[in-house]
């Protein structure tokens, strides 16, 4: 693919380093600070928060794993992650059976 060297002369696509920004931060008025907004989750949004467990996780075992990796030490478990694949398909498979 060619590239057409006319972009740099179109305004506002110059190629090379942009400007520093002259523009003053947004500040929000007092009207704006009070006002509060309501979310409201799905049901499907809420089972799947239940199920991840809010989004938690063990920071440490993840580091563990990420130098395992690093180091050439880390065995993936083809039958672990079979099973795991299958689990998936197959709840998949009832969670559409059961919308069909």
């Amino acid at each position: 693919m060619k590239i057409d060297p006319s972009i740099g002369k179109m305004p506002g696509l110059a190629v090379g380093s942009a400007p520093a920004s002259t523009a003053k931060p947004l500040e929000a008025s007092t009207a704006t600070r009070s006002q509060t907004a309501t979310v409201h989750m799905s049901g499907q949004l809420q089972q799947l928060s239940r199920q991840v467990g809010g989004g938690s996780f063990d920071a440490q075992k993840v580091q563990s794993i990420k130098e395992a990796i690093a180091e050439g030490r880390f065995q993936v478990d083809s039958s672990k992650v079979a099973d795991g694949l299958l689990s998936t398909v197959k709840d998949l498979i009832r969670s559409n059976s059961r919308s069909a």
